[in-house]
């Protein structure tokens, strides 16, 4: 059976799943492509060679990544500043790799072989314990990057398989605490 063009397209991604190109995730990013709702040029993390790549499959012209959505970069890690660090645990769920460890008012840490760069836990820490750190000297080859995503989309399924079985639970507890009769 043939990949679809949204498969194949996802699969050209680094899945990152940063939201840097406005969507929700790699896979949405690579519906809205397919969909021809996006252009292949919104992904910093993938950088020109994941553009290329894009635009060769949707048969549109290559550019370079559009700065409206960030710039190509080497990729860089997450770190925390333990000292700072509150062990709120607002970054935990933020993280789609789950590459922080740690738990409520405990310090938390980072582990770097598992970060992909995404940045999404800076926003919810309520006291900027948490910095970006180069991983590397210069954007990677395209070749590295299709490596990596492979890593990070195994990882970011198991976050999400994570999630909704944590969700479920919590759903199952709440009905079951409810008054028989009452509507959710």
């Amino acid at each position: 059976m043939a990949a679809s063009l949204e498969d194949t397209l996802d699969g050209l991604l680094p899945q990152t799943q940063c939201t840097r190109c406005g969507y929700d995730g790699c896979r949405p990013y690579a519906e809205a492509m397919a969909a021809g709702l996006a252009g292949p040029d919104q992904c910093p993390p993938g950088g020109a060679g994941t553009v290329a790549a894009l635009a060769a499959l949707l048969g549109v012209g290559a550019g370079p990544v559009n700065p409206e959505y960030g710039a190509e970069a080497p990729p860089r890690v997450a770190v925390i500043d333990e000292s700072i660090c509150i062990g709120c645990a607002k970054c935990l769920p933020a993280c789609p790799v789950d590459a922080i460890i740690g738990a409520r008012r405990m310090l938390h840490t980072v582990v770097a072989g598992e970060c992909n760069g995404c940045e999404l836990c800076l926003a919810p820490c309520p006291v900027d314990c948490i910095e970006m750190v180069p991983a590397a000297p210069a954007p990677l080859a395209l070749e590295a990057i299709r490596a990596r995503s492979i890593h990070y989309r195994a990882r970011h399924d198991a976050h999400r398989s994570r999630e909704a079985g944590r969700d479920a639970r919590r759903a199952a507890h709440l009905s079951a605490r409810r008054p028989a009769g009452d509507a959710p």
